[in-house]
């Protein structure tokens, strides 16, 4: 309702003065507030132990404006955004200053962020990360029915501006390892090291489950790993080394039937030792499974499962490919192939801000059941990162009046009481 209402004004001399009064309703219900699309998808991350990790590693020590905050969600910025530069990823920041208050954010600065890139622990991001894994894997415990771990790395090459960066002979940079899960399609464990160290010296810091099954290949032979994980009750299918010795225990019998998988033939079964006759024992019972795949090549396998089929471990073998899938899709559509900086603390900071999007984006796509895939769900995304609409909604178009009777009696009506 808007009124006019007389009044007395020193400044008026005498002469009256009416004063506009404006009072709105609503019939049944408030204005809301809507967050952004960039809000709702920050919003898995818990604040309170996001600051409990800040305050642990001491990551806002010496901070005046810049917290650890805002470091992560200016980087999650510039990965949706595809920011190739700090001062191209600034400017597009500060052009959005009425969203970052609801944001939790300020202004940003080129210099600050490259400060905070060289300085602020690479754990913070990387702690962060597993928080947001735990957050995953509450909807699919109870769905997996075999608890699966694909085991590898991948390298990232940084070429010669990192002269900081160690090379293992193929690679001259760093290398991501990561434990993932295919049956909830999730990394559960992340690694970023230099890429000469040995793929099996992560491995072997790994959290063992019990009744689960790892697969790797040969790069990780180590035998007192694969012993720790038959002592915690789980198995493991790998391929031995071409200089492993082995002698045939017992041959096992093949089963007709169950020969022939998806793109290999199983050609020997057997329970087999090692036959060094050095210190290389191993006191666990080891199998070996020989496949021909259809291009004619011949595959062996180790493992110490007694229990599935010859087939059933090599289509678990097989399923190794899913992680080389992932590897693929996160270096083609996550930007860690062009970095804002060349420091070793900056390029860390920028691959864990990469995974914490990745594992946003499974969050939010699974929580508003989106009927697309995750890569237009990303797409989407990115290119509405500041609209004020609900996230599940985001492939429809926006929402408009529709037409309708108005309600000439309505008490929302304009009314004018002079005095």
């Amino acid at each position: 309702m808007i009124q006019l209402v007389a009044g007395a004004c020193p400044a008026a001399r005498g002469f009256p003065v009416y004063f506009l009064v404006v009072e709105t309703q609503k019939k049944g219900r408030s204005m809301r507030f809507a967050s952004s699309i960039l809000g709702k998808l920050l919003e898995p991350i818990d604040r309170r132990r996001f600051q409990a990790i800040v305050d642990r590693h001491q990551g806002d020590a010496y901070c005046k404006s810049f917290d650890s905050w805002d470091h992560l969600v200016a980087l999650v910025f510039a990965q949706m955004s595809a920011a190739d530069g700090l001062r191209g990823l600034a400017a597009n920041w500060n052009a959005q200053s009425h969203h970052h208050y609801h944001l939790g954010c300020g202004p940003l600065s080129r210099s600050t962020l490259c400060d905070a890139n060289k300085r602020r622990p690479v754990a913070i991001f990387a702690e962060t990360f597993a928080l947001l894994v735990g957050e995953l894997d509450r909807g699919v415990r109870s769905q997996a029915k075999e608890m699966i771990r694909l085991i590898d790395s991948t390298p990232i090459p940084l070429g010669k501006l990192c002269d900081w960066a160690q090379s293992n002979g193929r690679i001259h940079g760093l290398k991501m390892h990561v434990a993932y899960e295919p049956s909830a399609d999730r990394p559960r464990v992340l690694s970023i090291t230099n890429a000469n160290v040995n793929d099996v010296e992560i491995g072997r810091t790994i959290a063992l489950e019990k009744d689960a099954t790892y697969v790797f290949d040969k790069g990780y032979c180590r035998y007192d790993w694969w012993t720790a994980i038959a002592a915690a009750g789980a198995v493991f299918v790998t391929r031995p080394k071409t200089n492993m010795r082995l002698e045939v225990v017992r041959r096992r019998p093949i089963d007709a039937q169950a020969a022939e998988g998806d793109g290999f033939v199983v050609l020997k079964d057997a329970d087999v030792r090692l036959a060094s006759k050095g210190d290389s024992k191993l006191a666990i019972a080891l199998r070996r499974v020989t496949i021909r795949r259809d291009n004619g090549k011949t595959l062996v396998l180790l493992t110490n499962d007694q229990r599935r089929s010859a087939g059933e471990i090599a289509a678990l073998y097989k399923g190794r490919w899913q992680i080389e899938l992932l590897f693929r899709w996160i270096k083609q559509h996550l930007e860690i192939r062009k970095f804002l900086a060349n420091n070793d603390n900056a390029i860390r900071l920028q691959i864990f801000a990469a995974m914490i999007v990745f594992a946003l984006l499974r969050i939010a796509h699974k929580t508003c059941a989106a009927a697309l895939p995750l890569l237009r769900f990303l797409d989407l995304v990115a290119q509405s990162l500041f609209e004020r609409r609900h996230i599940a909604a985001i492939n429809k178009p926006p929402p408009v009046n529709p037409s309708r009777k108005r309600d000439r009696s309505s008490q929302n009506q304009l009314s004018f009481s002079y005095a």
